[in-house]
């Protein structure tokens, strides 16, 4: 659990931008666990990329959730409605 709280600690001093960037980088690992079932592949190899490209999406979402922070995300949530 030490750990754990080391690495949130450092993922919520990383920048707004930062947190944005890394949230925006879940966008092709969504698309791509979907997409990839359209490859001429075995299931077994499908269900195995689904979970690491899903993972990796799953995985950046929370990264850039987590840097953004409360804040971050209202302040995010307030551009995107201006826009």
């Amino acid at each position: 659990m030490k750990a754990f709280h080391k690495i949130k600690q450092w993922l919520q001093g990383l920048s707004f931008r930062t947190g944005v960037v890394v949230l925006l980088c879940c966008i092709p690992f969504y698309v791509l666990s979907f997409a990839q079932m359209l490859l001429p592949i075995s299931a077994a190899a499908k269900g195995v990329l689904w979970t690491i490209l899903f993972g990796l999406a799953k995985t950046f979402q929370y990264g850039g959730l987590t840097i953004l922070g409360v804040e971050g995300f209202q302040r995010l949530k307030n551009w995107i409605k201006r826009k």
